[in-house]
């Protein structure tokens, strides 16, 4: 049987073979209680004390499969280590021997594995800091969040490509860092723009002008933020169309964030006949603001604003709250501008030749959340 054991085969005696399969084979078949224990631990040190509501399972359901490749791989790797390279399977790639070759295919697969269960880790750290502002009543910083997860993932995946640059190219990196040192500059001189908006992209999460969710008008698109990116901000438009604004324009024009209103406007200006007379005015007025007497609207105005060769011009501005959908919105509008032409019919007050009788200038409403 020693004899057997003994027997060199590719360079490797099979009691080597054995070995070396049979830990391959035990960590394949322990990988999952293993990396569970493993979960477990580190969910018990370091994440249940900083969040109790989010539950094990989830951080378990994040990080074990990664987990599960990583430690597989590792103990494959460093048992297949003890195996002496065959000599018959050694040949040359354009200066690369085989040996070389599958020292660095297994280095950067080890690197790939391992910066895939730290982008796991990180979506489940953004997962813990969601959870904790989502108790608070401002939501700005959910998309922080957002931004964040995303720019630490993008330096780790750098950060994975100059290991592997380092240990399966033999670049050095320090030499690599110089040179890419002056492209960067290059390129920063040729995507100035692309740098503008990502300084602007900074400068909305800190200033916080808007956030995701919010109804803004700009550059005469009104519409809701669906998400800020670090090159541009993406609007649902009204019409449900989707467009992408530059961050800088974002932050250069003026936005004017609907949400953020205290109270909705209704402006209406009533172009009445230069024949109604001034107690004729006098009169309707008080009777308007009569109108206007509803719990919803929370202040208004009703004045008697010009008068000239063609008309005079009444303005009756009123304000409501922003707690209405918009149906009651445009119920209530509707409401007070029918008792508006009641109220002018009845004291025999006619709408001026050649115009409306009512003309509105209204924002549109915000989109019912």
């Amino acid at each position: 049987m020693d004899k057997i054991l003994q027997q060199q085969f590719l360079d490797n005696t099979l009691e080597l073979y054995l070995m070396v399969g049979a830990t391959i084979l035990v960590a394949l078949f322990f990988k999952r209680i293993i990396s569970k224990y493993l979960a477990r631990l580190i969910y018990n040190l370091a994440i249940a004390k900083a969040s109790r509501n989010i539950g094990r399972e989830s951080f378990l359901n994040l990080v074990v499969a990664p987990l599960d490749t990583f430690l597989v791989l590792l103990i494959a790797f460093i048992s297949l280590d003890k195996l002496t390279f065959p000599h018959q399977l050694e040949f040359r790639v354009y200066k690369i021997t085989s040996k070389e070759l599958a020292d660095a295919l297994a280095a950067g697969t080890i690197i790939i594995v391992f910066i895939w269960l730290c982008l796991r880790i990180i979506d489940f750290i953004a997962l813990v800091l969601e959870e904790k502002v989502n108790r608070t009543t401002d939501m700005r910083d959910n998309q922080l969040i957002v931004f964040f997860k995303d720019f630490f993932k993008v330096i780790l995946i750098i950060i994975g490509i100059m290991l592997i640059l380092k240990t399966v190219f033999r670049q050095d990196v320090s030499s690599l860092l110089t040179g890419l040192s002056l492209v960067g500059a290059a390129i920063a001189l040729a995507t100035k723009e692309s740098m503008e908006n990502l300084i602007a992209s900074f400068i909305i999460f800190f200033d916080k002008p808007f956030t995701t969710g919010d109804l803004v008008r700009v550059n005469g698109f009104t519409g809701n933020i669906e998400k800020i990116g670090l090159r541009s901000t993406r609007i649902r438009t009204a019409d449900k169309t989707y467009i992408s604004v530059p961050n800088k324009q974002m932050v250069d024009t003026i936005v004017d964030n609907i949400s953020l209103r205290t109270q909705r406007k209704v402006e209406l200006r009533l172009e009445l006949s230069l024949g109604a007379t001034a107690q004729q005015l006098k009169t309707v007025i008080p009777a308007i603001k009569k109108c206007l007497e509803k719990p919803e609207i929370e202040a208004k105005a009703v004045f008697l604003m010009d008068t000239g060769r063609t008309a005079h011009i009444m303005a009756v501005d009123y304000f409501t709250s922003m707690d209405q959908t918009v149906e009651a919105f445009n119920n209530l509008r509707e409401q007070v501008n029918l008792d508006i032409i009641e109220t002018l019919e009845v004291n025999h007050i006619e709408p001026a030749a050649g115009s409306t009788s009512i003309t509105l200038s209204q924002p549109p409403p915000p989109k019912q959340a």
